[in-house]
């Protein structure tokens, strides 16, 4: 697997053990800028692993996984690479209830806020032109006042989302976005997804296969902590090895 001049994101002989158990087996993944990837595999195949080393909650015990030019990311704690430009979206929608989905944003805004800040402080125009394009692209205009808690699940990812785009990430990875959605909603962040992958990159955990195929993205298929298979969901789909391990059952 050869890194060139327009990868985001490179993990290479990445291996993590926890307890005798190998969540992580050599695994090598490349990712290109303005790239959407759908990653999918059986529980335990080291999805989540995966995301936890990407973001620095997980040391690899060997392996490199390198950002943009040269920066190891191995290296670096977890605010260290939130700053870097990498943003995560777990399964369950982690925003502030009881305030307004405007102030979720507010809150989430990338820059200096912690010495004046103050929810009741003035928004600056640049602050507020932010959060209108983020409102826009999450479809949640016309809930900018509406209580963070009365939101449908829909909703609240879509929020949890925003929230991540305040902050101007290149590289989102989102864990499982449509578990729970109705088939509306989930069509709905399907076209999220691609309004998002215009301006930056994006890594999709996600066992909904209808949904995989919806995003019609390159999908890599994990298993026992390995790249199992990768290319087109119809690729993937008719791999005799993917079928067995995972889609068979």
């Amino acid at each position: 697997m050869t890194r060139t001049g327009d990868t985001l994101l490179y993990l290479d002989g990445v291996s993590v053990t926890f307890d005798g158990f190998r969540a992580l087996n050599a695994l090598s993944l490349l990712v290109e800028k303005g790239e959407m990837r759908a990653v999918i595999g059986p529980n335990g195949a080291g999805k989540t692993t995966m995301m936890d080393v990407i973001t620095g909650k997980t040391r690899p015990d060997e392996g490199q996984v390198i950002f943009g030019e040269k920066t190891d990311l191995t290296r670096l704690d977890e605010p260290a690479i939130a700053a870097l430009g990498i943003g995560r979206k777990f399964q369950k929608p982690t925003v502030f209830e009881p305030l307004s989905v405007w102030d979720n944003l507010l809150l989430a805004l990338a820059g200096d806020r912690r010495p004046r800040f103050t929810l009741w402080a003035r928004e600056t125009e640049d602050e507020r032109e932010r959060i209108e394009q983020v409102l826009e692209t999450t479809r949640l205009a016309d809930l900018r006042h509406h209580i963070a808690g009365s939101l449908s699940h829909g909703q609240k990812q879509w929020l949890e989302i925003g929230m991540l785009l305040a902050q101007d990430p290149q590289l989102l990875l989102v864990d499982e976005p449509v578990a729970g959605m109705t088939d509306a909603e989930t069509e709905q962040t399907a076209d999220l997804l691609r309004d998002i992958n215009r301006t930056r990159s994006v890594v999709v955990v996600e066992h909904d296969m209808a949904f995989v195929r919806a995003l019609g993205v390159r999908v890599t298929v994990l298993h026992e902590g390995s790249v199992l298979s990768e290319g087109t969901i119809d690729h993937v789909s008719n791999d005799p090895k993917v079928i067995e391990v995972y889609l068979g059952r």
